[in-house]
C-alpha cells in the first residue's frame, strides 16, 4: 500500500467489560486507583486445581444488552464482545442503518472462543448421551462468533472476520480494522477482542504447561509483571472494542475523537509453542516495523502499554526487545502492564489494552504497573510502579504476543 492513498483512521468510541469494570468509565478510574481485580475463582470449585484464582468480571448482566432469549444462546465471551461493542457504538454516537451499514464492518478476536459451552456439552455428551447435545453448541462455540453476532445485534454488514492467534487476536483485530479504513474497504469498523476462559479445563490446561500463577494464598499480588518474584500469569475475562473510523467521515459527523491510530505491525518469532525467542528479536521488530508504518522514530514515543504477563519469560524478553527497537531512548519512556490489575484477557488482552492506551492520550494520564515490588534486575525500565502518573502523552504503542510466536504492535496518537 502506498502512502498517498492512506486515509487516516481515529478512535470514536471506546467499550470495555473487564475484571475492574463494566464500562469505560469504570475501567478508566479501576487502572488510574491501582484497583486489583484478581480474586479466588467463583465460576466453579476450584479447590482441586494447582491454580485457584483469576481476574473475573464482576457483576455483569448479559440483559442489560441482550433479551434473556438471545443471551442463553451465546457463550459468555460472545455476550462480553456484544455487551462492549453496543458500549462503543453508544459512546461514539455512531448509527447504523440502511444507508450505511455495509461501510461498516466487524473484526473482534478470540483466543480460545466458547470453551465454557464446550466443557459443559462434554459432559452432557458423556452422561446423556450425543442426541442431547445442544443444536446451539456450535454456534456458541466457535470462536468467530462474536464477530458474527455483533454484526446481527448491531447491523453492520460491512467486512466481518475474527482473529485468532491467541494472545494477540484483540490487537490483530484491530490492526487488521485500521488497514481495512486506511485502503478504503470501510468507513468505520468495530473492532477488538473478547474471551471468557475461565473455566475448569481452560485453568487446568494453562497450569499443566506452567503459565499460570501459583500464588493462591495471596491472589491481590499474584500478578506482579517485570518483579523479580513474579511466576505466571492470572488468567482474566472480559472485552474491550473501540469504533475506528476515517477521519472525514467522523469530522462530518461532529464526532468526538479520542486518538489517531497510525501504525500496525506483526511479525512472527518462528521458535517455540509458548516460548517467545530469547532477547525478544521478533517483538523488537514488531514495535520497529510499527513505527517505521507510523513514520515515527523512538523519540516520538512517550508511553507504552506492555505485553507484561508477569511471567519468567515474557517480561524480561520483552524488556530486551523495547530497548532492542528504542536504543537508549527506551530508558525515556513510560512503560506499564494494566494486566497486573486485570489479569491476563488471552484474546481478550489487546482490546482492553488499546482502550487503556487511547484513554491514556486522551486523558494524558499513564496507568500504573502495581505489585512491583522487587524489580527484576533484567528488568530495568521506567514501569511506572504502584501509582499512575500525569503526563502528556502524544504517542503511544500497546503490544501483545502470543503462543506461536504471534507479536504485535500497534502505534496510537494524540489528534
Amino acid at each position: 500500500m502506498t502512502d498517498y492513498i492512506r486515509k487516516r483512521v481515529v478512535v470514536t468510541g471506546v467499550g470495555a467489560i473487564t475484571p475492574i469494570g463494566n464500562t469505560p468509565a469504570e475501567y478508566w478510574q479501576g487502572l488510574l486507583s491501582g484497583r486489583n481485580g484478581i480474586d479466588y475463582i467463583t465460576h466453579f470449585d476450584a479447590s482441586s486445581h494447582d491454580c485457584r484464582i483469576a481476574g473475573e468480571v464482576k457483576n455483569f448482566d448479559p440483559h442489560d444488552y441482550l433479551e434473556r432469549k438471545e443471551a442463553k444462546r451465546m457463550d459468555r465471551f460472545s455476550q462480553f464482545g456484544v455487551a462492549a461493542a453496543k458500549q462503543a457504538l453508544a459512546d461514539a454516537k455512531l448509527v447504523i442503518n440502511e444507508l450505511n451499514a455495509e461501510q461498516i464492518g466487524v473484526i473482534i478476536g478470540s483466543g480460545v472462543g466458547g470453551i465454557k459451552v464446550m466443557e459443559d456439552q462434554q459432559t452432557v455428551y458423556l452422561n446423556r448421551g450425543p442426541d442431547r447435545c445442544s443444536p446451539f453448541m456450535i454456534p456458541m462455540m466457535i470462536a468467530n462468533m462474536a464477530a458474527g453476532l455483533t454484526a446481527i445485534h448491531t447491523g453492520a454488514k460491512g467486512p466481518n472476520n475474527c482473529t485468532v492467534t491467541a494472545c494477540a487476536a484483540g490487537s490483530n483485530a484491530i490492526g487488521d480494522a485500521f488497514r481495512l479504513i486506511q485502503g478504503g474497504y470501510a468507513q468505520a469498523m468495530i473492532c477488538g477482542g473478547c474471551e471468557a476462559a475461565v473455566t475448569p479445563l481452560s485453568v487446568a490446561g494453562f497450569a499443566a504447561c506452567k503459565a499460570l500463577s501459583f500464588r493462591n494464598d495471596d491472589p491481590a499480588h499474584a500478578c506482579r509483571p517485570f518483579d523479580r518474584d513474579r511466576d505466571g500469569f492470572v488468567m482474566g475475562e472480559g472485552a474491550g472494542i473501540l469504533i475506528l473510523e476515517e477521519l472525514q467521515h467522523a469530522l462530518s459527523r461532529g464526532a468526538h475523537i479520542y486518538g489517531e491510530i497510525v501504525g500496525y505491525a506483526m511479525t512472527c518469532d518462528a521458535y517455540h509453542i509458548t516460548s517467545p525467542v530469547p532477547g525478544g528479536e521478533g517483538a523488537a521488530r514488531a514495535i520497529q516495523l510499527a513505527l517505521k508504518d507510523a513514520g515515527l522514530t523512538p523519540e516520538h514515543v512517550t508511553y507504552i502499554n506492555a505485553h507484561g504477563t508477569s511471567t519468567p519469560a515474557n517480561d524480561s524478553n520483552e524488556t530486551s526487545a523495547i530497548k532492542k527497537a528504542l536504543g537508549e531512548y527506551a530508558y525515556k519512556i513510560a512503560v506499564s502492564s494494566t494486566k497486573s490489575m486485570t489479569g491476563h484477557l488471552l484474546g481478550g488482552s489487546g482490546g482492553i489494552e488499546a482502550v487503556a492506551t487511547v484513554l491514556a492520550i486522551a486523558n494524558d494520564h499513564i496507568p500504573p504497573t502495581i505489585n512491583l515490588e522487587n524489580p527484576d534486575s533484567e528488568c530495568d525500565l521506567d514501569y511506572v510502579p504502584h501509582t499512575s502518573r500525569a503526563q502528556k502523552i502524544e504517542v503511544a504503542l500497546s503490544n501483545s504476543f502470543g503462543f506461536g510466536g504471534h507479536n504485535v504492535t500497534l502505534v496510537f496518537k494524540k489528534y
